[in-house]
């Protein structure tokens, strides 16, 4: 089981780590991811889900935008995780989770997931301690027959400081081409930061006993595309990925 203590982990690169190396290292990802997911698809035998998490504007949709800029639409799908509809209110809260699990051959991204079920619910009190304590074991009980089905789980929370986050934000007010994503509630949730970061740690450090999750430092966008890549394409090479054969051969 993992112990992280978000404070205790920076959100800069190493001042030994170059910028320039990274970014080629980063288009060499790409294109190997590239390559990759058309063995995926063309197995179909196992799948890809890439969760990301973080705080607003730590950078989750330009993750999905780079990361992901060479792969085949066909074999790759986005769902975006809000307040939950009234339909999804009336099951279970897993439920509109797993009819977006990826199928054999296929790569899933989740902006946001159902950790939000177990962070924002325990910032704001919408339920009480015990219900929480419940999606815990509930959410690493789901976890576990998804990744026996075959599905590799990469979890990634977006480590972003509280100074980066607010530039961001501000920046959404100036930036004609970023504006569209501004939301007044966003400066407000993050005066609660020390809340988010306690439902934060205590979601990894409960939900974490077979599939870790990677705290990624987000204030250089070019770093965390980098680490992201990176470890993607380190786990679809650990699997036996092969082109399938013409039948009878």
């Amino acid at each position: 089981m993992q112990h992280i203590k978000l404070s205790d982990i920076d959100t800069l690169p190493a001042k030994s780590i170059d910028k320039d190396d990274c970014e080629k290292a980063t288009k060499k990802y790409i294109n190997t991811l590239s390559e990759l997911q058309n063995v995926l698809f063309a197995q179909q035998k196992f799948s890809l889900l890439v969760i990301l998490q973080g705080m607003d504007a730590s950078g989750k949709d330009g993750v999905i935008k780079e990361v992901f800029s060479g792969v085949n639409p066909m074999g790759c799908h986005v769902q975006g995780f809000k307040k939950p509809t009234e339909e999804e209110m009336s099951h279970d809260f897993l439920w509109r989770i797993h009819r977006n699990m990826p199928a054999k051959g296929m790569i899933q991204i989740f902006n946001r997931s159902h950790y939000e079920d177990v962070v924002i619910q325990k910032v704001h009190k919408w339920v009480d301690d015990a219900t929480i304590q419940r999606r815990y074991d509930h959410i690493n009980a789901f976890e576990k027959l998804i990744q026996e089905n075959g599905t590799v789980i990469l979890k990634f929370y977006l480590h972003v400081s509280p100074k980066e986050q607010l530039e961001r934000l501000e920046e959404r007010l100036s930036d004609p081409r970023k504006m569209w994503k501004y939301n007044a509630n966003d400066i407000e949730e993050s005066k609660r930061w020390p809340e988010y970061m306690d439902a934060y740690e205590t979601a990894f450090n409960k939900c974490s006993p077979e599939i870790p999750w990677n705290v990624i430092p987000a204030d250089k966008n070019w770093y965390k595309e980098y680490l992201i890549a990176k470890k993607i394409v380190e786990a679809l090479q650990a699997l036996d990925l092969k082109y399938p054969e013409l039948p009878g051969k």
